[in-house]
């Protein structure tokens, strides 16, 4: 199935016409929506702990972000706020999981998902919205989207019409590694077409070390996400999108490439 039906027609709008706040606040319902499923999946029982933890975890790219606008604070600065924030969550975490198991065989496993969680959905979205605020961010965000849906889509038509070699069956029975290898030509191809079209600032080595970088990582966060829900025995992280499967489900490639391309841009490009 072709990634972003929905969700990454979304996030374009947003990126070209609703300016940062608007992009923040998709970001952070994005957040919430994608820590709730992804607690359904994990911690089925605990219902109302995934309520407050998802509202509470889904915050996360709020409070990591928007400091950088209007007052001026330092993207280190912001950066620095995620320490005593993931240390404040996973504390009222464990406390809540230490006064309220009901077995303790599985106490420590719930601590630990509720504390993955943070890290998985919220840490690595809010990647996106410090990627928007860089020199370039726009035309970066579009650069990523471009990546992975050339990726994705690329994976699948290959995949399906020469796939032979299975990738990684026990996680991902679909997946082969023609597709693969298809899928990383496509984000190839889609770089380039953004440095024709959008984006002519990009060198050709900044558009094969994107491709490089966020189409791997992209294709490792759709397997990342295959192994979550086949441990958690469950076909779709969720119905939010009918016909789709969940918001994570939607977002798996973007979560492990963000970073990817935050970083690229931050290291190697905005200092130019």
């Amino acid at each position: 199935m072709i990634t972003g039906a929905v969700v990454l027609p979304l996030l374009i709008l947003l990126v070209l016409k609703g300016g940062i706040f608007l992009f923040t606040a998709l970001i952070v319902l994005l957040s919430v929506l994608g820590l709730w499923e992804f607690y359904r999946m994990a911690l089925p029982e605990r219902t109302g702990d995934v309520i407050v933890a998802s509202l509470a975890g889904g915050s996360i790219p709020l409070f990591l972000f928007l400091p950088l606008h209007p007052v001026g604070i330092s993207q280190p600065a912001v950066h620095g706020l995620a320490v005593p924030l993931l240390t404040a969550l996973f504390i009222a975490c464990a406390l809540r999981v230490l006064f309220s198991f009901r077995d303790i065989r599985h106490a420590a496993g719930e601590v630990a998902l509720l504390g993955a969680g943070f890290l998985y959905v919220p840490l690595l979205l809010t990647h996106l919205l410090w990627l928007r605020s860089l020199p370039h961010g726009i035309d970066w965000v579009f650069l990523l989207l471009v990546i992975v849906m050339a990726g994705d889509t690329a994976a699948y038509y290959v995949g399906s019409s020469l796939g032979k070699r299975k990738l990684y069956p026990v996680v991902s029975p679909n997946k082969s590694v023609e597709g693969a290898l298809g899928g990383l030509c496509g984000s190839i191809v889609g770089a380039f077409i953004a440095k024709a079209t959008f984006f002519p600032e990009l060198t050709v080595g900044d558009c094969l070390a994107a491709a490089l970088l966020m189409g791997p990582m992209g294709q490792l966060g759709d397997l990342f996400e295959s192994l979550l829900k086949r441990s958690f025995g469950v076909k779709d992280s969720g119905v939010i999108i009918p016909g789709h499967g969940g918001v994570l489900d939607r977002l798996d490639s973007i979560l492990f490439a963000a970073p990817a391309a935050y970083y690229y841009a931050s290291l190697f490009f905005a200092n130019r």
